[in-house]
């Protein structure tokens, strides 16, 4: 890449086509014969031959997108010749007719790469492909993951990567990547790619299209850590590829002490807006941090600038903290108070999103007084609902095909209602995950549309949406009751290949089933392996782990020894029998758990509780897990990875039975940005970081914060603790007793067609007790249910809830619809 011997700045590049003589061959595409080209090649430049007979006219397609190519080619110091082939002159490429169907390219007279003609079927072709062939150095192509990892890691602290892919080679994408890379390969590693599976680990959600990321691995030292990746969300041109780059190249954070108005940066000359973080000195640091993580957030929509309110000149308005500036000339600054970073991202995104909505000519025009529900869910499948989803790759089931299809092979079958919003979003991860699993998979992909075949559905116990269930020959269905993302219900697939529990037949085979190494490709997908020890006559132990084991299906790898001989390992592993034996394979370590007289549901919370983490990192996702225990939270802030002193010193208080009464856990703003909103609830500014605090959710609503003066050691933790616990300590805030409820109620159908009934008084009431009767009854077993409102996606307007109190969702969704976790 960078110190590439083939300079194409400093060296020319001819073209020339060996192909069959077109009497109409347009004047721009030059024309020599053998001798004449061959005497103009020069050492160091390159050509391309297609010597052309007479009498042939198949090439006249090809010579017209060669003409067309003529003129971008020269743009890059390449010329395009063809060559005609006379009785007089003799030349090994006027040879065959076979060979005159292929494109010739050289470097002086030395061959470098020949193309069949049917790869060059248009002008983006050819121009793709001969810059892809003379930029060897500076464009790698890739097929796998570990490419690419291998790639990154010898580029961490040297050079940033411009990663690609295209659906196809020579394509206009393909194009505009070979273009990009013809100006700035020498700057940064070009990364191609066309393989799917490569695009989809990185964690794209639209993988039907051309992607262009930027990695930034130069600031990088840790080679342990990944390095950033910024998406380009413009469809991937030339001219908007180098407008990215042009933002990464600039600055990620400037700070200013000028009137915004007077303010000139890259961004405005490239067509985007300004952010101003309006700062003080006595909040400068924390502000700074602030704007650091929007900028990373706007990075290639929008320049983030500091601007400074006490060296500045021009008055701000005291109250405003934002000033948000357009790029437009002339267009007003605007002075805002905005308490949410989430909201300054919306402010730029936003603006994008309104002007789509305008341009959409099938928008159907909204009462403004239509009282809708607020949903995001249902806000985010109206703006994608334009998106085609390659339903193919599953296969819809009818009434008449469900029972023929589930008894003829393994299937997962999705039960969703085409017009809920929860279930129409899960779709998309669910072909996703059919993705995934394309061409790997023996288990069939299906789907049902329970808006369509509602009897079906009831005959399968179908009461809500979306629903996932497995069938297997001989065996019930098992439902899926996981998180509603494509990797958790990839998991459930996986861990469902083998029996729950594995049969174990010897000492050996449990030995590798305990290091790993009998289910080594399952491992990713169940951290723990567990392994019930029973002697032979222990049937009633054996069959409660057994039906714990079906419990846990899916959730983790479980297996059961009970052979005479199972006092080697239950005496290896100091462990009284019957016994648990948890091999945690990232500790390498295996624990033993008695569990004497345990009942079923016994077995599966010691199983349930051994796959928490002692010290975790908590997400979005994982929070409701962890508010399970109903515990208060010791939460450590970071703005990145943890110092590794402070998890010592946090585990040495768990092991030392100090923290039995609380979670501990951490949290990483970088992954989790919600958790800004959380510090800046608790403290109304954002604190220096790293932070601790202990937060009571479950009772009383008390959040103390942990000295920042002093130390995180495990001295100092302690003696704060003792204090809590003594009552010597004050909350910094209590949070109010809140329930978490939709901003406007639902809609009552049933008064609504009582209401419509009333106005028809002649008609004749339709006779429906019975189905009454059976939604009355269905009403008191789920009364925890909240009720799904059918609403016309166009008519949707929408408002956004504060995700600052995502703790409290957390917690409300734990205590209100615990069935879901």
């Amino acid at each position: 890449m960078m110190s590439s011997s083939f300079n194409i700045y400093r060296v020319g590049i001819s073209f020339v086509m060996m192909c069959i003589f077109y009497k109409s061959a347009v004047d721009s595409l030059s024309e020599l014969s053998p001798q004449k080209y061959f005497s103009t090649l020069q050492p160091g430049k390159a050509s391309l031959a297609y010597f052309c007979q007479a009498d042939s006219p198949r090439t006249s397609i090809f010579l017209e997108e060669l003409n067309e190519a003529v003129k971008p080619l020269q743009d890059f110091g390449i010329s395009v010749a063809k060559v005609n082939c006379v009785k007089e002159e003799t030349s090994r490429y006027c040879g065959k007719e076979k060979d005159l169907m292929k494109v010739y390219l050289f470097r002086g007279n030395i061959l470098l790469r020949e193309f069949p003609t049917d790869t060059l079927f248009d002008v983006n072709a050819i121009i793709a492909h001969v810059l892809f062939a003379l930029l060897f150095n500076e464009v790698k192509y890739i097929t796998t993951l570990e490419d690419l990892q291998n790639i990154e890691n010898s580029l961490k602290g040297k050079a940033n990567i411009a990663f690609s892919y295209v659906r196809a080679i020579g394509t206009p994408e393909h194009r505009a990547v070979m273009e990009a890379a013809f100006v700035y390969g020498t700057t940064y590693q070009f990364v191609l790619t066309t393989e799917i599976a490569l695009l989809e680990s990185i964690g794209t959600e639209a993988i039907e299209n051309a992607h262009f990321y930027f990695f930034h691995c130069k600031q990088v030292l840790d080679l342990t850590q990944q390095c950033r990746r910024t998406l380009m969300e413009q469809p991937l041109a030339t001219l908007n590829i180098h407008r990215f780059i042009k933002t990464m190249e600039a600055p990620l954070l400037t700070e200013v002490a000028e009137d915004p108005q007077q303010v000139s940066t890259v961004h405005l000359q490239l067509g985007l807006p300004l952010v101003f973080i309006v700062s003080q000195q006595a909040t400068h640091e924390a502000d700074r941090r602030t704007a650091e993580w929007v900028a990373w957030r706007l990075l290639g929509k929008a320049g983030v600038l500091l601007l400074l309110r006490d060296s500045l000149e021009v008055d701000i308005p005291q109250h405003a903290n934002v000033v948000f500036r357009r790029a437009e000339e002339g267009a007003p600054v605007e002075f805002l108070v905005l308490h949410d970073t989430e909201l300054i991202i919306s402010r730029v995104e936003g603006n994008t999103h309104i002007e789509e909505m305008q341009e959409d000519e099938d928008e159907d025009v909204q009462s403004p007084d239509m009282d809708i529900q607020d949903d995001e869910v249902a806000e985010t499948v109206y703006r994608h609902r334009k998106t085609q989803l390659p339903l193919e790759l599953t296969v819809e089931l009818t009434e008449e095909t469900f029972n023929a299809t589930v008894v003829a092979s393994d299937s997962i079958v999705l039960f969703y209602a085409g017009w809920q919003a929860v279930s129409m979003a899960f779709l998309q991860s669910y072909i996703d995950l059919a993705i995934k699993l394309k061409g790997t998979s023996t288990m069939l992909l299906t789907r049902v549309n329970c808006a369509d075949w509602s009897d079906l559905c009831t005959k399968q116990n179908v009461t809500e949406f979306p629903v996932v269930k497995m069938y297997k020959e001989g065996k019930h269905p098992v439902s899926y009751a996981g998180m509603l993302g494509a990797e958790d219900l990839l998991k459930f697939i996986l861990l469902n290949r083998i029996s729950c529990p594995v049969n174990i037949t010897s000492v050996q085979e449990a030995e590798e089933y305990l290091s790993g190494e009998l289910y080594k490709d399952l491992i990713p997908y169940s951290s723990v392996s567990v392994l019930g020890l029973f002697s032979p006559n222990m049937t009633t132990a054996k069959e409660d782990f057994t039906k714990a084991g079906n419990y846990l299906r899916g959730c983790v790898i479980t297996g059961i020894y009970s052979e005479e001989d199972v006092l080697i390992l239950s005496n290896k592993y100091g462990a009284t029998l019957p016994a648990l034996l948890l091999a945690r394979h990232k500790e390498g370590k295996v624990e033993s758990i008695p569990f004497a007289n345990s009942r079923v549901q016994d077995i599966v919370q010691i199983v349930t509780n051994a796959l928490l983490e002692t010290f975790p990192e908590i997400t979005v996702e994982n929070l409701p897990v962890y508010l399970r225990l109903q515990k208060p939270l010791l939460i450590l802030f970071s703005d990145g990875s943890i110092n590794p002193q402070y998890t010592k010193a946090i585990l040495t208080l768990v092991k030392e039975k100090h923290l039995d009464s609380l979670t501990p856990c951490w949290l990483n703003l970088k992954n989790t940005p919600a958790g800004r909103g959380v510090l800046q609830t608790y403290f109304n500014a954002l604190p220096p970081l790293p932070l601790i605090v202990v937060v009571n959710l479950h009772s009383g609503g008390q959040v103390f914060a942990f000295p920042s003066e002093q130390a995180i050691t495990e001295q100092n933790l302690l003696l704060w603790l003792k204090k809590l616990e003594a009552g010597l300590e004050s909350p910094i805030t209590i949070l109010p007793a809140q329930e978490w409820k939709p901003p406007l109620p639902a809609y009552d159908f049933l008064s609504m067609m009582d209401a419509a009934a009333s106005q028809h008084p002649t008609r004749k009431e339709p006779e429906c007790t019975k189905e009454t009767n059976m939604q009355k009854n269905d009403k008191k077993q789920h009364e925890d249910k909240s009720t799904i409102r059918k609403e016309p996606v166009e008519t949707l307007r929408i408002k956004h809830w504060n995700r600052s109190n995502w703790f409290k969702e957390g917690d409300k969704s734990f205590r209100h619809d615990n069935k879901e976790l």
